[in-house]
């Protein structure tokens, strides 16, 4: 599921990797939907089938790869009632896949957690000097004056990706004694990451 950020309505991604008839790796998107709320395992299992069975392919799936969460064990498991086992490899057996991009993040996640008060100084930081064009202005005068190289824009990052973090941190350090000077010149600047951070 994917959820756009300025409408906060929820679509399903269905896309389908296969081998043509040339022994070539195939990737399509075969649908893009709109999937109204309550996004429970049974909602998400019903459109997902109703999506094969549409194409024709509901007795020609042999895997299907998701995140790694409950819901998407129980919508497996709702779809498998829904499909002829004796159609699938292994009887279903190696039915669901868990996404390793997924389940990276999840990794890295758990990892950053241990320098979350960092990483949200630095995401404070961010968020304050990117708020409004003066405050931009601002910050880029003050990495002027200091001569730093850089033509890196601040960003913030998606709290759930850990790339994007690593992203922002990536920035972020390159200005590290901007956010220092500006807070000595900026009274309501009260997120300094530290040196540590």
């Amino acid at each position: 599921m994917w959820t756009s950020s300025n409408q906060k309505k929820g679509f399903m991604a269905i896309t389908t990797h296969f081998i043509d008839d040339n022994w070539e790796i195939q990737c399509r998107i075969m649908r893009f939907i709109y999937v109204p709320c309550p996004h429970t395992a049974e909602v998400l299992s019903k459109v997902l089938h109703e999506s094969l069975c549409d194409w024709n392919i509901d007795m020609k799936v042999s895997t299907i790869t998701v995140d790694n969460c409950t819901t998407n064990d129980l919508l497996i498991h709702l779809l498998l009632d829904k499909l002829s086992l004796s159609d699938l490899i292994l009887g279903g057996r190696l039915f669901q896949m868990r996404c390793c991009a997924h389940i990276l993040n999840l990794i890295v996640q758990d990892g950053l957690s241990i320098i979350a008060n960092g990483i949200e100084r630095i995401r404070d930081s961010v968020s304050f000097w990117t708020a409004t064009p003066k405050r931009v202005e601002k910050f880029e005068e003050a990495t002027r004056h200091l001569a730093i190289p850089s033509s890196k824009k601040l960003f913030l990052d998606c709290k759930t990706r850990w790339n994007s973090t690593y992203l922002m941190w990536d920035v972020a350090i390159v200005y590290k004694d901007v956010f220092k000077r500006l807070k000595q010149r900026e009274a309501q600047y009260n997120s300094l990451p530290s040196d540590r951070d």
